[in-house]
């Protein structure tokens, strides 16, 4: 397997560099890239096709992290973003995962949680800090089923018969990372954050069989 090959958007060296070094202590080999804004954080982008994962700042100079989640979402679907933030209101938290971040990790956060919180988006699932969680996302309200495709509900239903990424994308011949994008998406539709929740709520909608 080839390493993997990160991007850091943030305007305080610091913190790249802090976070940079997290994440080769924690993926030795992995290969960090860094940009200091939005703009060049997409000429990154561009220049990279292989991007495994981008870690966005919220408060940058040049346009802030919440219109570059919707800029790189446009420029390259699939592509797990992690908001990395000094802010832990709940708002922020909502309106980046609606964006299509996958995960919003405060910068109070320890190293440890960080690299979890990658491992996480990186499997498919979303990442949002615990001690936000009941306030960030309620569950059992703000489901956008309608928003779901048909293919994400194949997905779905794959998904809630306890299948991993890999096998739903054996069993639908998909790409897996398409799968992931599926996943995230059902995620942010169903207004969930683990494929427990998401099974329980499109069987609750009808979605899917009842078990």
């Amino acid at each position: 397997m080839r390493p993997m090959k990160l991007l850091i958007v943030d305007d305080h060296s610091i913190i790249r560099e802090g976070l940079s070094a997290v994440l080769s202590r924690a993926m030795p080999g992995a290969e960090v890239l860094h940009a200091h804004d939005g703009p060049s954080g997409l000429a990154a982008l561009e220049a990279n096709a292989d991007l495994d994962a981008v870690f966005l700042d919220l408060n940058m100079p040049g346009g802030g992290g919440m219109a570059a989640i919707t800029a790189f979402g446009t420029r390259r679907p699939g592509l797990p973003i992690v908001i990395l933030s000094s802010s832990e209101d709940p708002a922020d938290v909502r309106r980046a995962l609606s964006l299509g971040a996958l995960g919003y990790v405060p910068k109070s956060a320890s190293p440890n949680t960080l690299v979890s919180a990658l491992s996480l988006v990186l499997s498919g699932a979303v990442y949002v800090p615990p001690l936000m969680l009941d306030a960030a996302l309620p569950h059992g309200g703000g489901a956008r089923t309608e928003a779901l495709t048909g293919r994400q509900i194949e997905v779905l239903g794959a998904l809630a018969n306890g299948l991993s990424n890999k096998e739903i994308a054996i069993k639908l011949d998909l790409a897996e990372k398409t799968v992931k994008a599926h996943v995230g998406a059902i995620f942010r539709a169903l207004n969930v954050v683990n494929r427990t929740q998401a099974a329980n709520a499109a069987r609750a909608a009808e979605l899917i069989p009842s078990a």
